[in-house]
């Protein structure tokens, strides 16, 4: 006899059935969907692999570098003879100090190898003297003073990396030094033969760096001092080109707008998000250009620091090229046909304050001191311009109708003593104590909360209404991006002046008619700060 089924059992059996096959489907298109990604993924990988190399040429350059310099020092292992002569247990010290040490910059190089060469010495010196005192006693009291030693020692080294001057220049160095300070002042308990282990050690670790120095400085070196220079001039003309785009945008037609809003990226924000975001990488930059060699023969100290401090006034000017474009994204926008009237001498303007940018990042690159008429005539009189056409429209920002603006006051203001009135009145009303108060509490409480949430949702709309009925309200955008237009005219005096006392501390070749033509514009390749420096600089 057959099984009796009923319809639901069948719809139920029917309806496993197709979730089955879709579970089926699903994994069958997961399975398709990852074997097109590993087939794509060699490409995907060559792809990244060539757009890194190309954004900057020196990225190759450095890793073939630091794959010679590896293979060097594993000569250490694999030449027989070196093998025996520094020990197999003391090669490997090579090794890490070439994978530590060699940065992507010469200046990196010689901060971490100078401080990881000085902080061995020190450490293996004040160790032997430690052993020495620790000879002399018996052998309870040796453990003793080396406990005490290490403790005393590492408390005060650790302390010392607190210290503003150290933590900044020698912090590397400090941990280098407690880490071989501990190694050999312990070891020195069971070892007998110490000042071998640690002469051997210092010899590899000699060597590490030793290659790591040639490879930076001798062999297509790379300067921080020289990415510094190039960083400035590459944010002195981000800036020039932001503030530009920004006018023109604000200015130009509605179709093109729609069309630029529509992109992808934004080149304004590109351009001073390079400067806003610049602080710590020129902070390090300057750092390790401090350790290379002096590049100027007439200055016995170059002023790296000066440039961090145009960084921090160029960082200044930036956050107002942030403001202006803020107003081109403002929910309140001054119309068509107003903007039309100020149109020319903004345009103007902004294309003066970019020159004086550009003259000043030509000055930087070319390494002489700015054009005496950077502050042209032009400047003034577009800033002239600007200001006679804002005076001849006040009814613009003033409002031809006031009457409007103070009927829309008073009534506010009446309205508010009228709730005032209202809240301070006292209601004598009769207390009730039955069912039917109550029920008219209850439903005074719901009307009063459907009042609230009404008034939330409108609350928005009738800011708009208010703020749109004011007659003044359409040139108030304008009248803020004027305001911030003129402030990048007084902040260009700060960036000058920062840059004329750059000149003066570094030297700069003195400015001959003719230098303003010659206008170069600056590779973004020269201008790069690795991974591998900002984590030494995270180390430090």
């Amino acid at each position: 006899m057959f099984p009796k089924v009923h319809a639901g059992m069948e719809m139920e059996m029917a309806g496993n059935g197709d979730s089955g096959a879709d579970n089926v489907g699903k994994k069958l298109g997961c399975m398709e969907t990852v074997v097109k990604k590993m087939k794509s993924l060699p490409g995907l990988i060559f792809r990244t692999m060539w757009k890194v190399g190309k954004e900057n040429p020196r990225r190759v350059i450095h890793a073939l570098k630091v794959g010679l310099s590896l293979t060097l020092v594993s000569l250490l292992y694999l030449t027989e003879p070196l093998f025996e002569g520094i020990g197999g247990q003391n090669a490997i010290w090579a090794v890490m100090t070439v994978v530590v040490v060699l940065e992507f910059t010469a200046g990196a190089t010689l901060c971490k190898g100078l401080n990881r060469g000085l902080g061995t010495l020190l450490a293996g010196s004040l160790a032997f003297f430690i052993e020495y005192i620790a000879d002399a006693s018996g052998h309870t009291f040796r453990a003793v003073f080396i406990g005490a030693a290490v403790f005393l020692i590492g408390a005060a080294a650790t302390y010392m990396r607190f210290f503003p001057y150290i933590k900044k220049n020698f912090d590397y160095g400090v941990v280098i030094f407690l880490l071989t300070f501990n190694l050999i002042t312990v070891s020195s308990y069971r070892v007998d033969n110490v000042l071998k282990l640690a002469h051997d050690r210092f010899y590899t670790i000699a060597i590490g760096c030793a290659i790591c120095l040639l490879m930076s400085l001798l062999i297509f070196p790379n300067w921080s001092g020289e990415d510094l220079h190039n960083s400035t001039v590459f944010k002195l003309e981000s800036l020039a080109k932001s503030i530009e785009a920004c006018v023109n945008e604000y200015f130009s037609e509605p179709e093109i707008q729609a069309t630029y809003n529509k992109s992808t990226e934004d080149p304004i924000c590109e351009g001073f998000k390079a400067v806003l975001d610049s602080k710590s990488n020129d902070e390090t930059m300057a750092l390790h250009a401090s350790w290379e060699p002096r590049h100027s023969r007439h200055c016995y100290r170059y002023p790296w620091q000066q440039y961090v401090k145009v960084g921090a006034v160029l960082r200044s000017f930036g956050y107002t090229v942030v403001a202006l474009h803020g107003s081109l994204r403002s929910e309140i926008q001054t119309p068509r046909s107003v903007r039309a009237l100020f149109k020319d001498p903004s345009i103007r303007l902004a294309r003066e304050v970019s020159k004086g940018l550009m003259e000043l990042a030509n000055s930087i690159r070319s390494r002489r001191h700015c054009s005496p008429e950077i502050l042209s005539d032009h400047l003034h009189e577009a800033l002239q311009d600007l200001n006679n056409a804002i005076k001849s429209q006040p009814r613009l920002f003033l409002g031809s109708n006031s009457n409007q603006a103070t009927n829309m006051l008073a009534l506010a203001a009446a309205h508010a003593t009228r709730k005032q009135g209202k809240d301070s009145g006292v209601s004598l009303s009769s207390v009730k104590t039955d069912s039917s108060a109550l029920l008219e509490w209850k439903s005074k409480r719901v009307s009063e909360q459907t009042k609230e949430n009404e008034r939330k949702v409108l609350r928005p709309q009738l800011s708009k209404i208010a703020i749109t009925s004011l007659e003044f309200s359409e040139a108030l955008p304008f009248a803020a991006f004027a305001s911030l237009l003129v402030e990048t005219v007084a902040k260009l005096d700060h960036v000058i002046e920062e840059v004329e006392e750059l000149g003066r501390l570094a030297c700069f070749k003195e400015y001959e008619h003719g230098d303003e033509n010659i206008i170069i514009t600056c590779d973004a390749s020269k201008v790069d700060v690795t991974q591998n420096q900002l984590a030494s600089h995270g180390a430090d």
